[in-house]
């Protein structure tokens, strides 16, 4: 494990503006100034011991110093010792529906934009609890297994898109199923599904599965996505989507469905008008949920690796005071190319 115990010195790697600036602002003073004394090639002459490549190095020397000494002071650290730490918390799987309808446009910028947006704000509440992410379409697969590192729920969430599933569909069922074996066997710890569809299952019957979940002692709360009325879904070759009839498919968002889900499985539904109201009812139910005892691993120790970013500092500083900006008439005399 790597971190920066005070990443805010950060911020000092952008001083290296300065020297590049000045060193570019150098350069341009001195090409106006040969042009107004005389010819270029003449005054090179006139100073053959000036050299560019060496001023352009010793610029790249001060630049890497200037990092070094920000990395040091940001004190790198690695983790060195692990701790167990017991927590109170619940085990939740969200299982988010990545078919091309939830491309449609009915809530802003789409369902699908409109439904990472509702999680992300669901993990920045999450304290003590477990996450997990299955995303299905046609099919359903685990994108991300159970997990307390809210950082890489926020990555994976990032790269969901309808793409990752080949075959589309919306097959809730498979995902509820897939979802109720994602959880650990772990007992007095509430496992819940947040399922967050438009509801249009076409591939299985979700309601059966919604059964079996009752029968584990598995919550499903369901977040409905879209419009009840229906929205176009657009085509990525422009317009939208139509049927063999030249019809444009409408996809409707089917409550009656996740309702029925939400009620086999002692859970909620919620339609996602305000993202930032329905995450406050999930939270809300969430908070009354029985929490059990979370064993985490996490890194209680760790060792500082500045060292080794000053003593770069201070070599670069020494190369920095031996290296001149002028040639060096010794290293002139040196011709590894020189014939006999």
């Amino acid at each position: 494990m790597f971190r920066f115990y005070a990443p805010q010195y950060l911020w000092l790697m952008t001083l290296i503006s300065v020297p590049i600036l000045l060193f570019i602002f150098a350069q341009l003073s001195r090409r106006n100034k040969i042009k107004k004394i005389g010819d270029k090639n003449l005054l090179e002459k006139l100073i053959p011991d000036y050299s560019f490549t060496r001023r352009l190095w010793k610029l790249i020397v001060i630049s890497l110093t200037i990092i070094m000494i920000s990395l040091a002071l940001a004190r790198p650290q690695t983790g060195s010792k692990y701790a167990e730490v017991t927590k109170k918390g619940i085990e939740l799987i969200v299982a988010l529906d990545v078919s091309n309808s939830m491309l449609a446009q009915d809530l802003k910028p789409n369902r699908l934009e409109n439904s990472k947006r509702f999680i992300e704000r669901l993990i920045t509440k999450l304290s003590n609890d477990k996450l997990g992410i299955v995303v299905f379409a046609g099919e359903a697969f685990i994108q991300m297994p159970l997990t307390s590192d809210v950082k890489a729920a926020r990555l994976f969430l990032s790269s969901i898109s309808p793409e990752m599933i080949n075959v589309q569909g919306t097959a809730i069922g498979s995902a509820l199923e897939l979802a109720s074996k994602s959880f650990s066997g772990e007992e007095y710890i509430s496992k819940l599904i947040l399922l967050i569809t438009d509801g249009e299952s076409h591939e299985d019957n979700p309601t059966e599965i919604a059964s079996m979940l009752k029968e584990k002692g598995i919550k499903v709360f369901c977040v409905g996505i879209g419009n009840p009325d229906g929205a176009p879904i657009p085509d990525k070759r422009g317009g939208f989507k139509k049927d063999r009839q030249g019809n444009v498919v409408l996809t409707k968002l089917d409550e009656e469905t996740l309702k029925q889900i939400a009620k086999l499985t002692d859970g909620i539904y919620v339609r996602a008008t305000n993202s930032a109201d329905a995450s406050d009812k999930i939270i809300s139910e969430i908070s009354t949920l029985q929490k059990g005892e979370i064993v985490d691993q996490i890194f209680s120790e760790y060792d500082d690796k500045y060292q080794w970013f000053i003593l770069a500092a201070i070599i670069l500083l020494c190369v920095d005071f031996i290296v001149a900006e002028r040639k060096n008439d010794w290293l002139k005399k040196i011709n590894l190319f020189k014939t006999k």
